[in-house]
């Protein structure tokens, strides 16, 4: 293998590399986001709570007025029954009082209801609190591993930036620019291997000619299809 395409192949590992950078930091950072919006999800259902018990209490306090009315209204028609004079106004007055009492009940029962539910409620609330509390425990020690595996991530994307510099000092430039030029649509397929004759960026079969001269290894041999460098392995 001749030194420019030699270098071809190095240049297009080294880019291959950079390239890799970007989804390795994702697929780091994906972990921290998943347990942010985790936490950011049990703020807004903590926050949905509150609200929710805040109407439910306020509901509670209407029943609670109306529970003093109906009362005031039992005890007023009981006043009224005691100086009845005639049936009619007697029965006027015990149906007054039933419909009364039929209405507390109610409203009895509405406030024990409320109560139940404001009180599950809470206990939500509170498992949630203890469930966020977690979370933030976790977030701290995944912030830790984050910054140290993305300081990792970086001085070694930084080792890689120094040698494709060094490689590109020493390679000529209109090589630089033919590679460049390929690499712009073919992204990290721009030099490729062949195997079993074929051209492995679009794999074609590769005609007996130029299979000899990428065997050959003597000159900078392009895919007669696709246009890519093409190189032959050691291994194979």
């Amino acid at each position: 293998m001749n030194k420019y395409l030699e270098q071809l192949v190095d240049l297009a590992q080294i880019d291959k590399e950079i390239d890799g950078f970007g989804p390795r930091l994702e697929k780091v950072e994906r972990v921290l986001r998943a347990t942010k919006d985790e936490q950011a999800g049990i703020a807004e259902q903590i926050s949905n709570i509150d609200e929710a018990v805040a109407e439910l209490k306020f509901q509670k306090s209407q029943t609670n007025a109306h529970i003093a009315e109906f009362s005031a209204k039992i005890k007023d028609v009981s006043k009224k029954s005691s100086a009845a004079k005639t049936e009619k106004e007697i029965k006027a007055l015990q149906l007054e009082d039933e419909l009364a009492r039929e209405q507390l009940e109610a409203a009895n029962d509405e406030i024990e209801r409320l109560e139940k539910i404001i009180a599950n409620k809470n206990d939500l609330k509170t498992e949630l609190e203890a469930k966020s509390a977690e979370l933030t425990t976790s977030l701290q020690k995944i912030e830790a591993d984050i910054a140290q595996e993305v300081s990792a991530i970086e001085k070694e994307r930084a080792e890689i930036y120094a040698k494709k510099d060094k490689l590109i000092g020493d390679m000529n430039q209109k090589i630089l620019t033919f590679y460049e030029k390929i690499r712009k649509w073919a992204h990290n397929t721009a030099v490729v291997p062949v195997k079993k004759q074929a051209c492995y960026g679009c794999f074609m079969q590769i005609n007996d000619k130029t299979y000899s001269a990428v065997i050959k290894g003597e000159d900078v041999v392009t895919c007669p299809h696709c246009g890519r460098i093409l190189y032959k392995e050691t291994a194979e």
